[in-house]
C-alpha cells in the first residue's frame, strides 16, 4: 500500500503550489478558494510582512516551492511596483512565474509604464477567471 504522499513511479503527481500574495485578506481569501477548487494547492502571505521583515520572502518560496506567484500591485502604485522588482530579483524567486494584478490597471501603466497586469474587477470570483487562466496556463506539468 502506498502512503498518500508517496512519490516516484505510479505515485499521484501532487497539485502544483501556488503562492497568493496579497495586501487584501478579502482578496487572498477569495483567489485561495477558487484556486483550490480548480485543484491547486495554495498557500499565502501578505505584502505588508514580508516587506516589514514579518516574514522571510526566501524562507517562504524555499519552504512552500509555489511554481506560480500571484502578486497584487496596490497603491502607492510606484512604490509597491519597485518592490515586485525587488522581489524577482531573488534568486529563489527568478525560476517561477509570475501573474501580476491590480486592482486600476490603467492607473498603474500610467504610473510606471506597460505592466502587464491582468486587472481584478470587483471581488467576486467570476472577476478572476482571467487570473486563474493565467495561472493554469504556467502551473502545466512540466513547465
Amino acid at each position: 500500500m502506498t502512503s498518500p504522499n508517496a512519490s516516484g513511479p505510479g505515485a499521484p503527481a501532487s497539485p502544483p503550489v501556488i503562492a497568493v500574495v496579497n495586501s487584501s485578506d478579502d482578496l487572498i481569501r477569495l483567489l485561495r478558494d477558487e484556486l483550490i477548487r480548480i485543484g491547486f494547492n495554495v498557500v499565502t502571505a501578505h505584502i505588508r510582512e514580508i516587506k516589514s521583515g514579518q516574514q522571510d520572502f526566501t524562507g517562504f518560496l524555499a519552504g512552500h516551492n509555489p511554481q506560480v506567484i500571484v502578486y497584487d500591485i496596490s497603491v502607492p502604485y510606484e512604490e509597491n511596483w519597485t518592490f515586485l522588482q525587488t522581489l524577482r530579483k531573488v534568486p529563489e524567486a527568478q525560476d517561477r512565474h509570475w501573474v501580476v494584478t491590480t486592482v486600476n490597471k490603467r492607473v498603474l501603466d500610467q504610473r510606471v509604464g506597460q505592466t502587464g497586469a491582468i486587472e481584478i474587477r470587483g471581488g467576486r470570483a467570476d472577476d478572476l477567471d482571467p487570473v486563474l487562466d493565467a495561472v493554469q496556463k504556467f502551473a502545466r506539468p512540466g513547465r
